[in-house]
C-alpha cells in the first residue's frame, strides 16, 4: 500500500498539478481532499495546456480513478464546464467520481462572498468572490446542501427551503436580491441530472483499494501558509491543506498515509492580501513574474514574488511531516546571476528567528535575513538527472533541503510532464 499526500508548502500556487500529473502516470487512484474552484492546478501534457480547478489532476491517466473528496467544497456548474473542457480536448472521464458527503457552492455563497469583501472595504482578504467562505461557513453551521442531496429531490427541496431563510436575510441585510427557490429547485434539478451518475459513496471503493495495496494520490489545494488553522489567519482559505487532513477529507484512516511531499517553487509567490516576508518590490520582484508567468490560473490576478523563504520551508515541512520535497520552476533561476534564501527573522526587538513562525500581527514587523547564492547562469530546461544539474543549482536546492530537514524527492526544470524527474540522492540532516 502507498498513500502520498502532496500538499502545498508555500503560500499556493507551487505547481503540485504538474506534481501530481506525473505521479499519476502510476497511480491508481487520485482524490482531490479539500478546496473548491477558488484555486487552479495547471497541467501541460499531451493533451494540451489545463487549469483544473476541481477536477483531480490524475485525470489524465485514464486507468486513474480521480475523486472529489468529501473534504471539497463544489460548484456544479464550474465543474461541468471543466468536465467540457476536458472532453473537448480528448480526455476521458470515465473514471471521475464525486463524494456524495461533499458540500455544493451555491449561487447564493458566491454573491455573498462578494458582498462581504465589497463591505470589508479597505480591509479585504482578498478572496476570489468564488463562494468557498460562505460555503465552509454553512458546512459549519450545518445548513449547507452535499453533493448527495441531489440525489434525493424531496430532501434537497426541504434543506433547500431551510437555507434560504436565513440566505435571504443575509443578502438584504447587505443589499442584495433575495434568491427564488423555485428558480434555484430547478437548477440543481439540472445539475442532478448531469451529475447524477457519478455521485458515489466513495468508501466502499476506498476500502477494496486499500485492501489491495493500491498506489494512492492525496491531492490538496493552496499551501500551509493559507491554512485555516495554522496560516497566515485570517488572510487564509476556509479549509485546511495540510497533510493532517489529507485523510480526513479523502476519507481514509488517519494512518494510512505513507508519504508526504511538500511542493515548493524555487523561489516564492503568493496571491492575495496579507504579511508575505520575502516580498520584492523592484524589478527583480518583476523579473520573477514575468520569466515565471506569475499569474493566477483562476482569476488572472499577478503574483506577488519573493525570493525563496527558508523560515516557511521549515514550518511547513515540520507541520505536515514531509518525507521529500519537489522543487519547481529551477528553471525560472536559470538567468539570475545572484540569488538569496531567507534564512530568518528579525523580530522588532531584535531577536532573530528561524525555528519557528510568528503569528499574522508580529509576521508584519520581521525582517527577513537573507544569505547570498551564485546563480548558475545555465539553461537548465533539458536536464533530466541530478547529476546534470549545474553545481551550482545542485547547491542551491541542498541548502534548500537542509532548511527543511527535508529530502529533494523530485525536481521540476520546466512546464512539461518530462521535464520533471526523481532524484535519488538522500540528503541527511
Amino acid at each position: 500500500m502507498s498513500v502520498t499526500a502532496i500538499v502545498g508548502a508555500q503560500w499556493g500556487d507551487e505547481g503540485k498539478g504538474r506534481v501530481i500529473d506525473y505521479l499519476a502516470q502510476k497511480a491508481d487512484v487520485v482524490i482531490r481532499f479539500q478546496g473548491g474552484d477558488n484555486a487552479g492546478h495547471t497541467v501541460i501534457n499531451r493533451f494540451g495546456k489545463h487549469a483544473l480547478h476541481l477536477i483531480p489532476s490524475g485525470i489524465f491517466n485514464p486507468s486513474t480513478h480521480n475523486i472529489i473528496g468529501t473534504g471539497c467544497v463544489v460548484n456544479p456548474a464550474a465543474l461541468l464546464d471543466e468536465m467540457a473542457q476536458l472532453q473537448a480536448a480528448g480526455v476521458s472521464l470515465d473514471r471521475l467520481w464525486i463524494s456524495a458527503r461533499a458540500q455544493m457552492v451555491m449561487p447564493y455563497h458566491r454573491r455573498l462572498d462578494a458582498l462581504e469583501e465589497q463591505v470589508r472595504g479597505r480591509d479585504s482578504i482578498g478572496t476570489t468572490k468564488r463562494g468557498i467562505g460562505p460555503a465552509y461557513a454553512d458546512k459549519a453551521a450545518r445548513s449547507g446542501l452535499r453533493m448527495g442531496d441531489l440525489l434525493y429531490p424531496d430532501w434537497l427541496e426541504a434543506r433547500l427551503d431551510h437555507a434560504l431563510r436565513t440566505v435571504n436575510r443575509k443578502l438584504q441585510l447587505f443589499g442584495g436580491e433575495p434568491v427564488d427557490g423555485q428558480v434555484l429547485y430547478e437548477q440543481l434539478m439540472t445539475f442532478r441530472e448531469a451529475l447524477a451518475d457519478r455521485i458515489i459513496d466513495t468508501t466502499p471503493m476506498l476500502r477494496q483499494a486499500l485492501a489491495q495495496g493500491a498506489s494512492i494520490l492525496l491531492e490538496g489545494q493552496l499551501g500551509v501558509m493559507r491554512d485555516l488553522d495554522w496560516g497566515i489567519y485570517p488572510f487564509v482559505t476556509s479549509s485546511n491543506p495540510t497533510a493532517a487532513y489529507a485523510p480526513v477529507g479523502a476519507g481514509l484512516p488517519a494512518g494510512s498515509v505513507t508519504r508526504v511531499i511538500g511542493v515548493v517553487k524555487a523561489y516564492s509567490t503568493a496571491v492575495g492580501a496579507g504579511p508575505f516576508p520575502t516580498e520584492l518590490h523592484d524589478e527583480l520582484g518583476e523579473r520573477l513574474r514575468e520569466q515565471g508567468g506569475e499569474y493566477g490560473a483562476t482569476t488572472g490576478r499577478p503574483r506577488r514574488c519573493g525570493w525563496f523563504d527558508g523560515v516557511a520551508i521549515r514550518y511547513a515541512a515540520w507541520l505536515n511531516g514531509m518525507t521529500g520535497l519537489a522543487v519547481t520552476k529551477l528553471d525560472v533561476l536559470d538567468t539570475f546571476p545572484e540569488l538569496k534564501i531567507c534564512v530568518g527573522y528579525r523580530l522588532p526587538s531584535g531577536q532573530v528567528i528561524s525555528d519557528r513562525m510568528p503569528d499574522t500581527p508580529a509576521l508584519y514587523q520581521v525582517d527577513p535575513i537573507y544569505e547570498t547564492m551564485p546563480g548558475w547562469m545555465t539553461d537548465t530546461r533539458h536536464v533530466r538527472r541530478w547529476e546534470d544539474l549545474p553545481a551550482a543549482a545542485q547547491a542551491y536546492l541542498q541548502r534548500i533541503s537542509e532548511l527543511a530537514g527535508t529530502p529533494i524527492a523530485y525536481v521540476s526544470v520546466g512546464p512539461e510532464r518530462e521535464q520533471m524527474f526523481a532524484v535519488s540522492l538522500i540528503t541527511e540532516h
